[in-house]
């Protein structure tokens, strides 16, 4: 059963629309990832994270490509790599499904 939260809770996720402006392969991970910079525009800026991603994604698949992460947990030490935000996906088994906007946005966006 999914344990319930509470609207205030909810509030304090801060999640954004960004698009990817880097992808590298990051060899040093448990599990396959990349290494991806996204831009979230001038109030945010520029964050680093880790996604494992690699089963239904190429690196040129994903630069460009506008995605929805959180980015406002603190800093997560990945390895070698610090991850900076929560890219989100829809999970299944191995395979991670980015969520992306259906239209292109304003990075930086708020998600509500």
């Amino acid at each position: 059963m999914t344990k319930m939260i509470s609207w205030d809770d909810f509030q304090k996720v801060d999640m954004r629309v960004g698009t990817i402006l880097e992808v590298d392969e990051f060899p040093e991970a448990r599990n396959p990832a990349y290494k991806l910079k996204i831009d979230f525009g001038k109030e945010i800026g520029i964050k680093k994270s880790s996604a494992q991603v690699t089963s239904l994604y190429t690196p040129e698949d994903l630069v460009g490509k506008q995605v929805i992460a959180v980015v406002n947990f603190p800093k997560k030490q990945i390895g070698p790599f610090m991850s900076e935000c929560l890219v989100l996906g829809a999970v299944q088994g191995m395979d991670v499904t980015l969520l992306t906007p259906n239209q292109a946005v304003a990075n930086g966006l708020s998600i509500s």
